[in-house]
């Protein structure tokens, strides 16, 4: 349904928006790659996503309410990513519930597409996986709200640890079906004795 354009009053720009305005929300992401088949089948799987429009040209991807939140252009002759060079370092999705992050890890595993990283951040437990071009995608679930957020930079937890602590999802989801608390789950352990926060990454 077409948004209603009838309207012939005057409109005063100045006085509607005195002030700078922020966007409403971040609509979608569009990515070029020569794999493009394998980058649909990957983006769909991954986010469970459908066409809203597609052509041999472009692909336009959904799993919500917005036209598209994904977008995909063929182009055939690009070079391979490199990671030598300045760009977006990754892209991030966020689930409602752990169980719906810990059920996605289960079923992208059982279709062989697995995370190169788990790492519980302290504000998220998160999974990295890489699409068909080697792009980094996270799929995470939040533990705090914006102000447990605050509270955890504001305790000094990010300065002592700005990465986090590697997690063994298998663990994770046994301790889930056990029915542990959620707070015990997710809350992030201190660094093992003699390690940095760079030994928690993974590339």
């Amino acid at each position: 349904m077409m948004r209603d354009t009838s309207m012939t009053a005057a409109r005063n720009l100045a006085a509607a928006y005195p002030e700078a305005v922020k966007p409403s929300k971040l609509a979608h992401v569009v990515i070029r790659t020569p794999r493009f088949e394998a980058s649909k089948a990957w983006w769909s799987t991954v986010l469970d996503a459908q066409p809203s429009y597609e052509n041999a040209q472009l692909s336009f991807m959904t799993y919500d309410d917005e036209h598209h939140r994904i977008g995909i252009i063929n182009m055939p002759d690009l070079r391979d990513q490199d990671m030598a060079n300045a760009g977006p370092e990754h892209i991030a999705f966020t689930y409602a519930e752990l169980g719906a992050l810990l059920a996605t890890y289960r079923r992208l595993e059982a279709q062989g597409i697995a995370p190169f990283w788990t790492i519980n951040h302290g504000p998220t437990i998160s999974m990295y996986y890489r699409d068909p071009d080697g792009t980094k995608v996270e799929l995470q679930y939040d533990v705090f709200d914006v102000e447990g957020v605050e509270r955890f930079f504001a305790s000094g937890a990010y300065e002592e640890n700005f990465m986090g602590i590697v997690f063994d999802p298998e663990e994770m989801i046994a301790a889930y079906e056990a029915g542990t608390p959620l707070d015990q789950i997710t809350r992030r352990p201190k660094l093992p004795e003699g390690m940095t926060p760079w030994d928690m990454h993974r590339d």
